[in-house]
Order: structure tokens, then sequence, then C-alpha cells
């Protein structure tokens, strides 16, 4: 008695002809898990806006409590522990506190932090202030309430320093995120993922024997013989095996 395998193999021509035939429902999970991203993202996501303000940093020295520093002017354009500095003040709660009132928010301070982000712009001695809503006339108002009162802020804290505004927030006319066309990308790719995972396992788990080599390879079994199949729809195999005359004998009989 032969022995049954207790594996089975994979054959890749299979999966790959199982995808290409059915192919046409691979691109429809695509195109339909794009389109429910691309809704979920224009109508549900809400869009945000971003304002940018901009300052400039100048200081030859500089004193923090009883300690004073000096620097030159090459040596300030090229360190950024003094706008790191001036970060760390912006984003402290007397100065936030300062801003929603100014501003006449209705954020706590760590909401209003988060909304923030300020960085060096291209290592120099200039950098700017951002602020992300989802209503641009209020990132715009944040932003020049920031820079109107951090002047004054660092210049309590830092002893001769100077701080100037280099450009004031405009309202931002075009949204941020969500990005769109990045949302209806990832639901397409993720659809056609999901439908080629269900078209293989479903190539696998398939106990069907559709030929010879099904029990030649699964089973190790040797073909005895096949029948053929009389009935089957393949316009070649009804002339050859099943054609009009075999039908007219079969109904005189």
């Amino acid at each position: 008695m032969r022995e049954t395998k207790d594996y089975y193999e994979v054959d890749i021509k299979q999966v790959i002809y199982g995808l290409w035939h059915r192919l046409w429902a691979i691109v429809l999970a695509g195109v339909l898990g794009g389109g429910i991203l691309f809704s979920y993202a224009a109508l549900l996501v809400a869009p945000k806006y971003q304002a940018e303000a901009m300052l400039y940093v100048n200081n030859s020295s500089f004193s923090v409590g009883s300690t004073s520093f000096s620097f030159s002017n090459a040596e300030l354009s090229a360190a950024q522990s003094l706008v790191d500095t001036y970060i760390v003040i912006l984003n402290s709660w007397p100065v936030l506190d300062e801003v929603i009132q100014e501003a006449e928010l209705n954020y706590s301070y760590d909401e209003l932090r988060d909304m923030l982000s300020a960085a060096p712009v291209n290592s120099t001695e200039v950098f700017s202030v951002i602020v992300t809503s989802t209503d641009p006339q209020e990132a715009e108002r944040i932003a020049n309430t920031i820079v109107d009162i951090l002047p004054d802020k660092i210049s309590d804290i830092v002893d001769g320093s100077s701080v100037r505004i280099v450009a004031h927030a405009l309202i931002p006319s075009e949204k941020v995120s969500p990005n769109i066309t990045m949302y209806t990308a990832m639901g397409m790719l993720a659809g056609i993922v999901v439908a080629c995972l269900i078209v293989i396992v479903r190539l696998v788990n398939d106990t069907h024997i559709h030929n010879e080599d099904y029990l030649t390879n699964t089973y190790n079994l040797p073909v005895l013989a096949v029948v053929p199949n009389l009935f089957s729809r393949s316009e070649d195999n009804y002339k050859t095996s099943y054609t009009p005359e075999h039908r007219k004998a079969e109904v005189r009989r």
C-alpha cells in the first residue's frame, strides 16, 4: 500500500493561474477598497490647516539667572542650543496660558501645545512656529498671537536677548491633511492584498480532484483510468466527446 503524503505541495503555476483567472475580482476589490478609504478621507476626516510665522534670534551675550554666556555672531549662527532654549520657553505653561487668554481660546494647555511645532529654519538663527488647526482663521490667529507675545516673554527670562518677527502668519488656503490620494492608494492596495490572500487560501484548501496531477502530487497514487466529461461546456470537448450526432443517436434509442 502506498503512503499518503502528510503535506500539500503548492504549485506556483496553479496559484498564478488562479490569480489571473480571478483578476476581475482582484481589480474589483482594489477599486472597492480605494473607494471606501476615499469616502472616509473626504467625508469623515476633518481637514487640518497650518499657519506659519517666523522669528529671528540674535544675541551676542545673554544670561540665565546668575550665569552669563557670550557668543560671536559666527558661533551663534551655528549654535542650536539658543534656538532650542527659545522653543522650550515657547512651550512653557506661562507663555501658552497667556496665548490662550489673549486669543480667547477654549483649549487647555496640553491641547494647545499639541497644536504647535517649532524648529530652526535650515540651521539658521530663524525659527518657525507652526500652528495646526481644523479652522484656518484660528490657526492664523494663534500663530500671530504667539509671535506677538513670545519676544517679550523671552526678554523677561533671558537677559540681552533679541527676538524679532520675520513674518506674521497668513490664513492658510490649502489643507495639509488628510491626504486623499494616499488614503485612496492605501485602500486600493489593501483591497488587492486581501483579495489575493482569499484566492490563494481557497486554492490551497481546495480538495476537489480537478485532474490526474492532483492525485499524483498529493496522494502519490497512480492514475488507472480517466472518465471523460461528456457534458463539459467547453466547445472542443463538446465536439469530440458528445457531438450532436451522438445526442440524436441517444434519442433514437
